[in-house]
C-alpha cells in the first residue's frame, strides 16, 4: 500500500506543518493514505512533530469514522444495510458473514485474509441481499450462497 507518492506526501505535510488550526485532519489522512490506517508510531510521529498530544489525536481518530487504527484485510466485504436488503434479510446475511469469518462488524480475520463493514447502501436494490468483496457485487444471497462465496476466496488465497 505504501507508495512513493504517499511517503512523499506524508513526509511533506510533517515538513510543512506550520502550527496552523485544522492541521491535524490532512495529517492523519495523509498518515492513512502511506499505511493503510494509522499506526501507534505515526500517532507518536504527529504528536512530537505537533506538539498536540497523543490522547487528543486518539480523540479525533476515534470520532471520525473515516480513520482506522487496524489494518484492513485483503478482502473488505461491505454488506449492505439498506431498505430493500434490510427487508430481504440483510441481517441473516451479516450473521452468516460473522459466523463463517469468526468476526464481528467493523473487525479483521486473525490472518488478515476479511475485514466486514456494513454500509447504508450499495444500490444494487433489485438484487437484495447485497455484498461486496472488493470491488465484486454478489446479489441474491442466502446463507449458503454467502458461505461458498467467501470460501471460495478462501480456497484462492490458500492456492
Amino acid at each position: 500500500m505504501e507508495t512513493a507518492a504517499s511517503k512523499e506526501s506524508f513526509s511533506y505535510r510533517l515538513w510543512r506543518y506550520e502550527g496552523q488550526p485544522g492541521e491535524l485532519i490532512p495529517l492523519l489522512q495523509s498518515a492513512q493514505e502511506h499505511f493503510g490506517y494509522i499506526p501507534r508510531r505515526a500517532i507518536s510521529y504527529i504528536a512530537g512533530a505537533t506538539g498536540i498530544p497523543e490522547s487528543d489525536i486518539y480523540g479525533v481518530i476515534t470520532f471520525y469514522s473515516q480513520f482506522r487504527l487496524q489494518p484492513m484485510g485483503k478482502h473488505v466485504i461491505r454488506a449492505c444495510a439498506g431498505t430493500a436488503c434490510h427487508v430481504s434479510g440483510a441481517k441473516l446475511i451479516r450473521e452468516t458473514i460473522e459466523d463463517e469469518l469468526g468476526i464481528e462488524e467493523g473487525e479483521t480475520t486473525e490472518d488478515g485474509l476479511f475485514t466486514l463493514n456494513t454500509v447504508a447502501c450499495i444500490g444494487c436494490c433489485s438484487l437484495a441481499p447485497v455484498m461486496m468483496v472488493n470491488d465484486e457485487t454478489h446479489g441474491r444471497l442466502t446463507p449458503a450462497s454467502v458461505r461458498k462465496i467467501l470460501r471460495g476466496y478462501r480456497k484462492k488465497a490458500a492456492d
